[in-house]
């Protein structure tokens, strides 16, 4: 339709919806730029040597990511990565003024251990992991004085730079380090400095902090620095025990950026940090998680490199650490684990209640405990319901009590189901869309999920008005009626009622995210003042009042389009790596999760502005509008390619070797998985070549292909519950002795024992050949598993896989060159059964150059594995 030909009321309608469309858009610009932290300046190489310099701590990472080639476990590098680290500690340590005691140490540290991760049960074996620390004090301190820990980890995971995760924490606490020497300062408590080298193997190398090292009972608080990405938000994901960490961090911080809401996603999000050994597992130690979130499409790739770290995030970062640093440490509540025990908790509640906390636009901190969100997260849901008693005694003749609470309850149903619809619609339009184009067209288009998805969710969200607008007309129902009814007071307070109930919801439920929904309910008020007075001076008829409601709610708006901005941004950059479910379901799930969070962050942006600006924009002609415009939107993204060198694919090319102990390689294969919603089959159709090595053919299908078992994938163990859309492919084997002289096999190295209860002892020999680059040697023990030689002699938690006897997992990492000798005791006289996977990053040169054949838009993550399976 023309907008020549619009009535009155819809061209000021669309007049209105365009207006609305350029204040979100300038918005969006805002939280972009911080987001992206345009806001900040890096400061030079040549800086005052008393600030922190991003050029200084980037130099740190080009050499760290660029100039050593790989920090995995098992590679040379990792040990010039330590060899670095050292000399600039050293180089520090030469700085240092009279005033000031420097130490640094090497250790190398060993353990056994089980944990869960991602929901399953392991053991973890460990020996010869560096450690890197050094510790700065004040002449007089004590070695026994509560210190505060500062840790990040310089391996990197395997087929990675790392410049991202983790050379970036390194850097920036080199820096640190030496800005805390060459500024003059001397901390009022001793500092440590962490570097650890084995976070990717599951916190080996905090665990052998945490517990072998002397001075881990006095550390006081910790900050973990962490990398998601390669830059952007900084954002404190945990913090704790307690709000004393939080609550430091807010008054500290320069860039304020954290979110008590992160503690409340970050249990589901699928891995962890070392946070969980210093606060959780081993010791309770208050302290900060501080990670990097921008920049996911890189996490865990070789795309991860320098030139991808966002200008002005370092700076930020180091700028922070500086100052939460010297807060800590001039901090009366930092003790020794001794002190901590015995506090009294009732003059140190902080010690162990939570808060609630969030920054706004990384300007200022807003903090408060948890008992004063116990009175303001439910002001708002006792003002809904004394609303309808203060219209009544403001006027009983013209306010009925019981049309009032009807009324109310109308607008909280209509409010409800918009909200409701405009997460349904955009699922819906997402199903829809993938029957003619790619599952994750947006992935490498970001723009592209907003504007398909974000229409149609306002769609959504005025619906429900439109179409009861439509039927009072069709039932005649008269104008004073209505506005009796369902006025934009009833419609308000309906909407208001619904974030005070959520509000409500989420601190009864325990959680410490409901502040963004009860800053809403504060800005709704203060938008209704302004509503309410500008209709006194401009009639209830003017454009100019909706405009006043708005312009009341801008700075929550904006809060708002920033927070759903961190939200949606990580789940779009993380849905490269979220895991592939088998057909049908998996087909979808990436597209229906984005398509939901937008149809969420819309409510959350959108949908405070409704309940009054809703009379201007629920017309039936502004609803076509938004329909044609997504369906235009789902027709661009059939065009659009879903990957990019900027936003690669991830695909995992195992080369698995099966042998029956020894020397003998019994046969071959290549396995190869993807892990997102796009399978084999897309990569085969954009890569022929590769398909054409493989003999797989342009007819490729999953359901008529080899699938690989899940046991072929025991070198990644737990990693491998996301690696279930795979194919299996021969490959040769022939040339594998010519390189190695000594393959991976399990032995017994001497009799077994048995006992007078009946059990009996297997002593066994893991020797791991003459492999060179060993990531981690994995074991399955199944059969009557009782005690083992690891994790103190108790196993963990067995897996149950379905049809299949229980079994247990033991991973195991460091120096190659060493037998493991162990032993496995069992219950009865049932064999025990070993399979062994060993996971040796060098491949051969066929697999080399399979690998080349992969377009420039994939992430290829190749490896070789050696399988093989014992009775004992």
């Amino acid at each position: 339709m023309a907008f020549w030909r619009l009535s009155s009321g819809d061209a000021t309608g669309f007049k209105f919806l365009f207006s609305i469309a350029s204040l979100y858009a300038l918005m969006v610009a805002i939280a972009y730029c911080v987001l992206h932290m345009k806001h900040i300046s890096p400061l030079p190489f040549d800086a005052p040597l008393d600030r922190f310099s991003e050029a200084r701590a980037v130099e740190h990472i080009r050499v760290l990511a660029d100039e050593i080639d790989g920090r995995q476990e098992g590679r040379p590098g990792l040990r010039e990565a330590a060899t670095y680290i050292k000399s600039q500690l050293e180089m520090v340590k030469e700085r240092a003024g009279p005033n000031l005691r420097v130490e640094v140490e090497e250790t190398q540290v060993d353990g056994s251990f089980s944990m869960m991760f991602l929901g399953h049960n392991i053991s973890l074996g460990y020996r010869n992991h560096t450690n890197i620390l050094m510790r700065i004090s004040s002449m007089h301190s004590l070695d026994t004085d509560a210190s505060v820990l500062m840790n990040a980890h310089f391996d990197s995971p395997v087929n990675s730079p790392g410049a991202g995760d983790c050379a970036s924490c390194v850097a920036s606490l080199l820096e640190v380090a030496r800005l805390v020497v060459d500024s003059g300062w001397a901390p009022p408590q001793p500092i440590i400095f962490l570097f650890n080298g084995a976070e990717e193997l599951f916190m080996l190398g905090s665990h052998g902090f945490m517990t072998q090292h002397k001075l881990k009972d006095t550390i006081g608080a910790f900050v973990n620095v962490e990398a998601s990405g390669t830059g952007g938000i900084d954002l404190v994901c945990q913090s704790g025990p307690g709000s004393w960490p939080s609550n430091v961090y807010s008054q500290a911080a320069t860039h304020p950026m954290a979110q008590s809401s992160a503690q409340d996603v970050f249990p589901v999000i699928p891995g962890d940090t070392d946070y969980r050994m210093f606060a959780e597992d081993y010791g309770d130690i208050p302290g900060l998680d501080i990670i990097f979130l921008r920049g996911g499409y890189y996490y865990h790739t070789s795309f991860d490199t320098v030139d991808r770290i966002l200008p002005g995030s370092m700076q930020a970062r180091g700028e922070n650490l500086i100052s939460i640093l010297k807060a800590f440490t001039s901090s009366s509540k930092l003790k020794v684990a001794s002190e901590r025990k015995s506090l009294d908790m009732d003059a140190n509640r902080d010690m162990v209640e939570r808060a609630v906390f969030f920054d706004y636009l990384t300007l200022f901190m807003v903090y408060y405990p948890r008992r004063v969100a116990m009175v303001l997260h439910n002001i708002p849901a006792a003002l809904f319901f004394l609303a309808p008693f203060f219209l009544y005694m403001r006027d009983p003749g013209i306010h009925p009590l019981l049309p009032v609470f009807w009324a109310f309850l109308k607008g909280f149903i209509q409010h409800t189901a918009g909200i409701l619809l405009g997460v349904i619609f955009p699922v819906l339009f997402s199903v829809v869309r993938l029957f003619f184009a790619y599952p994750m067209s947006w992935f490498a288009h970001l723009y592209l999920a907003f504007l398909m998805f974000i229409p149609c969710s306002f769609f959504g969200l005025l619906l429900p008005r439109t179409i009861y607008d439509r039927v009072s007309h069709c039932q005649g129902v008269s104008s004073k009626k209505i506005m009796k009814e369902t006025s934009d007071e009833a419609r308000f307070w309906g909407a208001f009622g619904l974030y005070a109930f959520v509000t409500s919801a989420y601190f009864f439920a325990g959680l410490n995210g409901g502040f963004m929904t009860f800053v809403i309910c504060i800005s709704m008020l203060l938008g209704w003042i302004a509503f309410y007075v500008s209709v006194k001076s401009y009639g209830h008829d003017s454009i100019k009042s909706p405009m006043f409601y708005v312009i009341a709610l801008v700075p929550c708006l904006l809060y708002s389009v920033y927070f759903s901005g961190i939200l949606a941004l990580l789940l779009i950059e993380k849905t490269g790596m979220m895991g592939a479910v088998p057909p049908p379901y998996g087909f979808y799930l990436a597209d229906v999760a984005v398509a939901a969070v937008t149809g969420i962050v819309t409510g959350l942006c959108v949908g405070p502005i409704i309940p009054i600006c809703g009379r201007w924009l629920a017309k039936a002609s502004i609803l076509k509008f938004l329909l044609h415009f997504t369906v235009v939107m789902l027709a661009v993204s059939s065009q659009l390619f879903p990957y990019s060198k900027d936003a690669p694919k991830r695909v995992i090319l195992q080369h698995t070797f099966f042998s029956a102990g020894g020397n003998e390689i019994t046969g071959s294969s290549y396995d190869l998985a993807v892990i997102d919603s796009n399978s084999m089959e897309f990569v085969f159709k954009h890569a022929p070549e590769v398909a054409e090595k493989l003999h797989a053919g342009p007819s490729f299908s999953l359901g008529n292909a080899e699938v690989s078992p899940q046991e072929a994938w025991l070198a990644l163990f737990p990693i491998s519950c996301v690696v279930t859309t795979n194919g299996r492919f021969p490959a040769k084997a022939n040339q594998i002795l010519e390189r190695y002289s000594q393959l991976p096999h399990l032995k017994t190295h001497k009799p077994p024992t048995t006992f007078d209860n009946g059990t009996r002892r297997v002593h066994l020999e893991l020797s791991l050949g003459s492999l060179e680059e060993i990531w981690v040697s994995v074991l399955n023990v199944t059969g009557p598993l009782s005690r083992w030689s690891f994790a103190d002699g108790k196993p963990p938690a067995p897996e149950l896989p379905s049809g299949g006897p229980p079994s247990y997992i033991l991973r195991l990492s460091g120096n190659s060159s060493e037998k493991w000798i162990f032993w496995l005791e069992a219950n009865s006289k049932e064999e025990l059964r070993v399979d062994l996977a060993v996971l040796d990053q060098r491949v051969d040169e066929e697999t080399r150059h399979l690998k080349s054949l992969f377009p420039g838009w994939s992430d290829v993550i190749a490896y070789s594995s050696f399988l093989s399976t014992y009775s004992f």
